[in-house]
């Protein structure tokens, strides 16, 4: 699969990462991740259960903090904050603003004793919207962007399939227009047909919002579709990045090739 190329030369790095490491006591979470991400670009970060890939997303959405090293993150107006630095107030406004978090089950992502509807609106009345009409009229809006019938509005998000749960936590944490999005294995435990269904889904959101998106699989399948640029982590650490055709196509480290060559035998 042939991504669309995106030009880096015009834009500064929307986030920068600089010798990210976490130890839990003498364990290695992830050590010493470096990367940049470009507006409108997808990082997918690729490894076997206990790689660590879980842990540096959590330091990178700002859910756990990083042992060493520091997140750079540039705003609307083009002012760049130390995600770790700034208060937890700033930290807050920006999740609600400019980022979006995508767990893979999507009943942790979701508040399950209120509406659908509900369940959006809520991202909206977090950065001050109070017009009942409007809320409602966007959260109907985002239920028919993310394929979810507009009748379902009012019922509460258990009553729905995995799938369509998964799509209204999707619905939920773009209706802000947020800039960049953390993705924790996004198709994780649905039906291979309900997976193709939602990745169509993502790619043609992604694509048409702009997103700079960071995913976490251990999927190289999802990868592929997804992602532009793709990182390998082998306990704790970086072993192989690249353009993700490039690296799946024709990987390097011994890793990787396990990695690539256990999807082709399955």
């Amino acid at each position: 699969m042939q991504h669309e190329s995106i030009s880096l030369s015009d834009h500064k790095p929307l986030l920068s990462v600089n010798d990210i490491s976490h130890y839990y006591g003498n364990s290695i979470g992830c050590r010493n991740v470096s990367f940049d991400l470009y507006p409108g670009e997808v990082l997918g970060i690729v490894g076997e259960s206990g790689s660590g890939k879980s842990t540096l997303l959590k330091c990178l959405s700002a859910s756990l903090a990083p042992s060493t090293g520091s997140i750079l993150y540039r705003d609307r107006t083009d002012a760049v904050h130390d995600i770790y630095a700034v208060s937890e107030a700033k930290r807050r406004m920006l999740a609600r603003t400019d980022w979006g978090i995508v767990e893979q089950n999507p009943r942790d992502g979701l508040r399950l004793n209120v509406s659908a509807g509900a369940n959006i609106g809520e991202r909206l009345m977090a950065v001050g919207a109070r017009h009942y009409g409007d809320i409602r009229h966007e959260a109907l809006g985002w239920l028919g962007k993310v394929e979810i019938d507009l009748n379902r509005v009012d019922d509460f998000p258990a009553t729905f399939s995995g799938g369509m749960q998964q799509r209204l936590q999707i619905a939920r944490n773009l209706v802000n227009k947020p800039r960049l999005i953390f993705m924790d294995e996004p198709t994780g435990g649905l039906d291979v047909s309900v997976q193709a269904r939602l990745l169509d889904l993502l790619r043609r959101l992604v694509s048409e919002l702009n997103l700079s998106v960071i995913i976490v699989t251990h999927d190289l399948a999802v990868a592929r579709l997804l992602s532009h640029r793709l990182m390998v982590m082998q306990r704790g650490e970086v072993v192989e990045s690249g353009l993700t055709d490039q690296v799946l196509d024709d990987p390097h480290h011994p890793y990787t090739q396990l990695l690539v060559s256990s999807v082709l035998v399955a």
